[in-house]
C-alpha cells in the first residue's frame, strides 16, 4: 500500500506541474476570449492513473502534429482538379484528395473542445491505429479525454479495415446481429449508410473523449481550419457559407456535460437553414475520415499473410502449424474468417475439383479476418478501467459514471435498449433482442492485432516489446494470454473477482475470475486442448497479419516512446491488476 501512495502523490504533482501545458488554448483566426481552463479531473485510486501520463500525452500530441505538417505537405503536393463528367469527378485527383483530407481531418487536435488531442490520440498507426500509450494500455484501459482526466470504458478498437464492415442489421436465418462499428455496435450507418463514417462522428462530441459540446462546433473548427480550400475542393464551395452567433467560440470551449447547457445538444444556436447545412458538413467530415481509414495507408493489405497467399511468402515451420491451428483445432476461423478453405475446389492446378476434396483453398485473397457478428467471451471484469471511479462531478458539473462498479457493461444488449453509456438505438425492431445480446462485443479483425512500432517488434514479454491491450475492457495485455483464455477459460474458472484468485493459482494462467456478464457466453471456446507450444504457435500465425512487409506501413516508425523488456507473455501485465475489493473501499 505504500508504494499505491507513493504513485498517487507523485501522479497528482505531475498532474499539477502540468496544468499551463495541457490546457494552454490555440485557437486559429479567432480573437475571442475562451473560458478559462478546467481543473485536472483526478477521482481516480492509486494504480489506475499513471504516473508518466502527462509526459505521455505530451509525446502523443508531438507525433500527431508531425503525421499532420507530413500531411499537409502531401495537400500541398495534390495535383490541382480537373473537374469532369456528369456527374461531375475530380478526374485523376479525387482518391487522394479526399483521402488526404481524411487524415488532416484525423491528426488535426483543434477538433476537440480544448484542442489537445486529435482522433489519432486514440489511434496511432505504429499501433495498428489503437492506443498508443503503453502505460495507458497496463492500466486505466481508456484514453484520458480533452477534458483531463475524463476517460471512457473501453480500449480504443483499430481503425484498420474498420471500414469494411457493413451497416448493421440483424440477420433473422441466424438470429443475429451483423456490421456496425464500435465495440457495441451502435454506430449502425442507418442514415449515411456507412457505419466506419457514422463511428467518426461519435467522439468529437463525447464527453469523455474530444468533448465538443454540439457536433456544429466541429464545423465551426473546421471553418478556421488552415485545410478549409480541400474540404471546400472536395465537398464544395460554400460549405461554411453558416451564420455564427457570437458567442460560437466560448460555447465550443466548454466541455460537454456541463451543466450550464442543460443537456442540450445543440448549444449553438443557429437557424433551421444554417444547421442544416452544418449537418451536412459534419456527414462530410465522417466520410472523408472513412476515406482515409479505406485508403491503403490504413488499411493496407500489405501483411505477411497476404504475400503468403500470392505465393511470395513462405511461412515459417511455426507460423504454418500456427495457421494450421487457426483454423483447425483452435478453431479461430470461425469468427475471424480467413477466407480459405472452398469446397468443392476450383479445377487443377488451384484445387481437384470435380473430386469435392477441400483442401483450403482460397475463397478471398483479401480475407477481413472477422465474420462482422458480435460474441459474449465471458471476459472478468477489469478493475483497472478508469470508469468506474468516475463517481463525483467534474469541474462543469459532470459526473461520467454515477453507478461506479455496479456498472454492468452490456455492450450490444445496452445499445438495443438505448441505454446509458451507449447511443440511441434507431430501429425500434432490434429492442427486442436486447436480452439475448447482453455482454456481446464486436468480433473486432485479428488483422494487426500485432503490429507494433518497428522499434518494439513484439507485443510479447519479454520483448523489447510494445505494450498493447486487447479485448474491450483491456482485461487481456499479450497476445499469449489472449490465446491461452480462449484456450482454457473453461479449465481454469473460479467463482471470484479480478485480482482475488486462491492461493496456488495464477491469475490468467490457472486462475480466469468469473465473466463480467454470465449469460450468452460463446461456448465454442473455453476448452480448446492446446498445448502451450500450439497456442505459441498461433500467436506466430497473428504475427503474419501485420500489415508492413510488402511495403512499409506509413508512419509505422513515428513513436519516439521508450519500448519494455522482461518478464514473460503468460503473466505480462499482472503486476498492474487492482483487486476489485478495493474499488468498494
Amino acid at each position: 500500500m505504500r508504494q499505491f501512495r507513493l504513485t498517487a502523490l507523485a501522479t497528482t504533482c505531475a498532474a499539477i506541474a502540468a496544468v499551463t501545458f495541457i490546457y494552454s488554448p490555440n485557437v486559429y483566426g479567432e480573437s475571442e476570449a475562451v473560458p478559462a481552463s478546467t481543473p485536472i479531473y483526478n477521482p481516480y485510486p492509486p494504480g489506475v492513473l499513471p504516473t508518466d501520463i502527462v509526459s505521455e500525452i505530451q509525446r502523443v500530441r508531438r507525433e500527431e502534429n508531425k503525421v499532420e505538417e507530413e500531411a499537409i505537405d502531401e495537400w500541398n503536393a495534390l495535383t490541382p482538379p480537373t473537374v469532369t463528367g456528369n456527374p461531375p469527378i475530380q478526374q485523376n485527383t479525387g482518391t487522394a484528395a479526399v483521402e488526404t483530407l481524411g487524415k488532416l481531418l484525423n491528426f488535426d487536435e483543434h477538433i476537440s473542445v480544448k484542442q489537445n488531442i486529435a482522433c489519432s490520440f486514440c489511434h496511432m498507426p505504429y499501433a495498428g491505429y489503437s492506443g498508443p500509450i503503453p502505460s495507458v494500455n497496463l492500466s486505466m484501459v481508456a484514453y484520458p479525454g480533452s477534458v483531463h482526466f475524463r476517460a471512457g470504458k473501453r480500449t480504443a478498437q483499430r481503425y484498420t479495415y474498420a471500414p469494411f464492415f457493413p451497416v448493421l442489421q440483424y440477420n433473422a436465418v441466424q438470429g443475429a446481429f451483423f456490421g456496425g462499428n464500435f465495440w457495441d455496435s451502435r454506430a449502425t450507418g442507418y442514415l449515411i449508410r456507412s457505419a466506419d463514417a457514422e463511428q467518426a462522428q461519435f467522439p468529437p462530441v463525447d464527453p469523455l473523449e474530444m468533448g465538443m459540446p454540439d457536433t456544429a462546433c466541429i464545423v465551426y473548427r473546421l471553418s478556421k481550419a488552415k485545410y478549409r480550400p480541400l474540404f471546400e475542393q472536395v465537398w464544395g464551395a460554400g460549405s461554411f457559407d453558416i451564420n455564427w452567433p457570437g458567442n460560437t467560440e466560448h460555447i465550443c470551449s466548454t466541455p460537454n456535460g456541463a451543466s450550464q447547457f442543460g443537456g442540450s445538444a445543440t448549444p449553438v444556436h443557429l437557424s433551421p437553414e444554417d444547421r442544416t447545412r452544418a449537418n451536412t458538413v459534419y456527414n462530410e467530415w465522417g466520410l472523408s475520415i472513412d476515406a482515409f481509414e479505406q485508403s491503403v495507408a490504413v488499411s493496407a493489405f500489405s501483411s505477411k499473410f497476404d504475400a503468403f497467399l500470392k505465393g511470395n511468402y513462405t511461412m515459417t515451420a511455426d507460423e504454418m502449424a500456427g495457421y494450421n491451428l487457426f483454423r483447425g483445432k483452435g478453431n479461430c476461423n470461425s469468427c475471424h474468417l480467413d477466407g480459405r478453405s472452398t469446397a468443392p475446389t476450383p479445377p487443377p492446378p488451384e484445387g481437384t475439383a470435380p473430386g469435392s476434396e477441400d483442401t483450403g483453398a482460397a475463397a478471398s485473397t483479401t480475407p477481413l479476418f472477422t465474420c462482422f457478428g458480435s460474441a459474449n467471451l465471458g471476459l472478468p471484469k477489469n478493475a483497472a478501467v478508469a470508469f468506474y471511479y468516475e463517481t463525483t462531478p467534474d469541474a462543469v458539473g459532470l459526473t461520467p459514471n454515477p453507478e461506479g462498479f455496479d456498472f454492468t457493461d452490456f455492450g450490444l444488449g445496452t445499445f438495443l435498449r438505448s441505454g446509458f453509456g451507449s447511443a440511441p438505438n434507431p430501429n425500434s425492431t432490434w429492442t427486442k433482442y436486447a436480452a439475448v445480446s447482453d455482454g456481446k462485443m464486436q468480433t473486432s479483425t485479428a488483422r494487426n492485432v500485432a503490429l507494433t512500432p518497428r522499434k518494439c517488434p513484439t507485443t510479447e514479454a519479454p520483448g523489447p516489446y510494445f505494450q498493447k491491450e486487447f479485448f474491450h475492457n483491456g482485461y487481456i495485455k499479450s497476445l499469449k494470454q489472449l490465446v491461452h483464455f480462449y484456450n482454457t477459460r473453461d479449465v481454469y474458472p473460479f467463482d471470484v473477482e479480478s485480482g482475488n484468485c486462491p492461493k496456488g493459482t495464477v491469475e490468467k494462467v490457472t486462475c480466469w475470475p468469473r465473466p463480467e456478464v454470465p449469460q450468452n457466453m460463446d461456448m465454442t471456446i473455453g476448452q480448446l486442448h492446446l498445448t502451450d507450444q500450439e497456442e505459441n504457435q498461433i500467436v506466430k500465425f497473428l504475427e503474419t497479419l501485420s500489415d508492413g512487409y510488402t511495403t512499409p506501413f506509413p508512419d509505422a516508425d513515428v513513436y519516439t516512446g521508450a519500448c519494455m523488456t522482461g518478464g514473460d507473455a503468460s503473466t505480462q501485465g499482472n503486476a498492474s491488476i487492482i483487486p476489485a475489493v478495493l474499488t468498494r473501499h
